[in-house]
Order: C-alpha cells, then sequence, then structure tokens
C-alpha cells in the first residue's frame, strides 16, 4: 500500500512539473514587437462653438468650468467632429468623432477624453471606441481604444494624438495615428 501511494505521489509530482513548464512560454513577453493587424491616420477637425458660430460648429461647451485654477477645470464639451485623412478642414470626411472630453486638473492644461469614430463609407463601416487622458503639453499621448462594432468588431489599440494645429478658443486639429492589435 506504501509502494502504491509513493508511485501515485511521484506520477502527481511529475505531471504537475510537466504542467507548469509546459505554461512557462505563455507567461514570458514575445521577444518580437506587435504589429498592428489595422493602421489608420485620421485627422480630427474641432470648431468650438462661440456664441456666432453655431454653423460651423462642431463641438460646445456643456458646463461652465468651475473656477479652480486657470485651465478650465471641470468644463465639459461635446463634439461631433469631422474625420479627414489629410490636414485640410475642407476635405472629405471619412469618419466622424463624436464623444466628450473634460478638462481634469487644476495645475496644467488636461483632458479626459471618451469618443466614438463612427465610420460609414466605403472603405471602413462601424464603430471604433476610445478613451483616456491627454495631457496637452505633449507632444504625443495615446489614448486606448476599448472596443468597435461593424468592421471593427470587438477591437483593441490605441491612438496617438498629435496636436496639428490650433487657433486659440476657436479651433483646433488633431493628428490620430490609430493602431489596433486584436483585430476579429
Amino acid at each position: 500500500m506504501m509502494e502504491l501511494s509513493k508511485r501515485y505521489g511521484v506520477f502527481l509530482l511529475l505531471i504537475c512539473l510537466f504542467l507548469s513548464l509546459a505554461s512557462q512560454p505563455s507567461l514570458a513577453r514575445p521577444s518580437r514587437k506587435l504589429k498592428p493587424c489595422k493602421h489608420i491616420v485620421l485627422y480630427m477637425h474641432d470648431i468650438i462653438f462661440k456664441g456666432n458660430n453655431s454653423a460651423n460648429a462642431t463641438e460646445a461647451a456643456a458646463t461652465s468650468p468651475v473656477g479652480l485654477g486657470p485651465f478650465s477645470f471641470g468644463q465639459v464639451s461635446i463634439f461631433d467632429d469631422p474625420m479627414t485623412k489629410d490636414q485640410n478642414l475642407h476635405s472629405p470626411p471619412v469618419a466622424r468623432a463624436q464623444g466628450f472630453y473634460f478638462y481634469d486638473m487644476k495645475t496644467a492644461p488636461s483632458a479626459w477624453f471618451a469618443f466614438t469614430l463612427v465610420f460609414n463609407s466605403t472603405e471602413y463601416k462601424g464603430t471604433i471606441n476610445v478613451m483616456g487622458s491627454d495631457f496637452i503639453p505633449a507632444k504625443t499621448r495615446y489614448l486606448s481604444v476599448v472596443g468597435g462594432t461593424g468592421d471593427f468588431f470587438m477591437t483593441r489599440g490605441i491612438v496617438e494624438l498629435q496636436t496639428g494645429g490650433f487657433v486659440l478658443y476657436e479651433y483646433f486639429r488633431l493628428k490620430m495615428d490609430v493602431k489596433l492589435y486584436e483585430c476579429y
């Protein structure tokens, strides 16, 4: 009886050792850099509502700043911005960015974004959902792609932002380098 339990003990130990060794490669980081399965470069054009430009405005403040600091802390803005393949505002839009952002720092210009890129063209149909913090003074910022529909069903990835141009309190353009790493 004792001999039988020793054999089973050794057998169980070998099975556990084998299973732990077999699972090790999945814990290791890949040695190669991941390449995106889809890569799209777009430009977001945001025209800020100033009270007299409702025909052209694509963004409006939904709340006023709360008055804590010089960086519009607490202000929420809603937008429906055209997305183009180049820097020209008058190029045909290939998508729309629809969502909101709010200024989330009292000591520096920073905004937290949540929006959907809505595609309805011959090239793409569907949505890409994006969210994250945008520390505006940084040259390059990153937001998370957290999902999508249609051609972008359940996608994941990052959006690299760079400010392409702006006119203070009137207009800004963001270059969005969309890199998707999970495509179904």
